[in-house]
Order: structure tokens, then sequence, then C-alpha cells
């Protein structure tokens, strides 16, 4: 004989797994961004560590701070079809794959303050 559950339990439960799944989304990066615009230049350094690279041109500094990241998917040996690895021998395997992950965030300060930012890359999130 199966018991039921009470109507309260799926219903805590459902509340809880939707209050999970709302903190495991973070917000875009350019809403994380955006609390560093008015700030000063040393505020940001602060905050972010020392930039990749600077530029200053006409009034405007821009502070470029660059993130990559690679991962390695490993190879797979694989059969192409049900001859093919029969009559040479084997499988054939899959080279491992690499793949990069880069994001360049670059912030122009005037005046000593953060005025705007942009953001370019693969692995901007």
């Amino acid at each position: 004989m199966r018991r039921a559950l009470p109507a309260t339990r799926p219903a805590a439960l459902l509340a809880a797994l939707l209050a999970l799944a709302a903190c495991a989304q973070e917000p875009p990066l350019e809403t994380r961004l955006q609390p560093y615009v008015g700030q000063t230049e040393a505020q940001l350094v602060g905050a972010l560590g020392v930039p990749n690279a600077t530029y200053a041109t006409e009034g405007t500094r821009f502070l470029q701070f660059q993130e990559a990241s690679s991962t390695v998917y490993p190879g797979d040996p694989f059969w192409p079809g049900p001859f093919y690895g029969r009559r040479f021998g084997g499988p054939i395997y899959a080279p491992p794959l690499v793949v990069t992950r880069t994001c360049a965030i670059t912030f122009a300060v005037q005046e000593g303050r953060v005025t705007g930012f942009t953001f370019r890359g693969n692995g901007c999130r």
C-alpha cells in the first residue's frame, strides 16, 4: 500500500526548488559591472586588481581587465560504422578538444571616475 504525500509537502518542495533555481542564476555581466560606474579609479583597482593594460588619450584613461580559461574535453573512441571498424582493425579515436574562453572588460575613466565600460569575448558571462 502506498501512502500519498500530504498536500503541503509537494508545495513546499516546489517552492524550495524554485528558490534554489532563482539563486543559481546570477545576473548578467552588464548588471554586475554597472555599480562600478561613478567609482574612483582607485576603488575600481581595489575591487578588481591591477589592470592588464591601460591606455590614455584626450583626457580619458582606459583600463582593461582580461580573463581566460581553457577546458580540455578528453578524446573518445568511437565506431564510425558497422563495417569500417571491423575491416580496419578497431575504433577510431577522436582527439581531445580544447575550448578557450576569454573576456576583456574595458573601463573608461575621466577625471578620476569610471564613466562606462565595454566587454567582449566568448567567456563574458
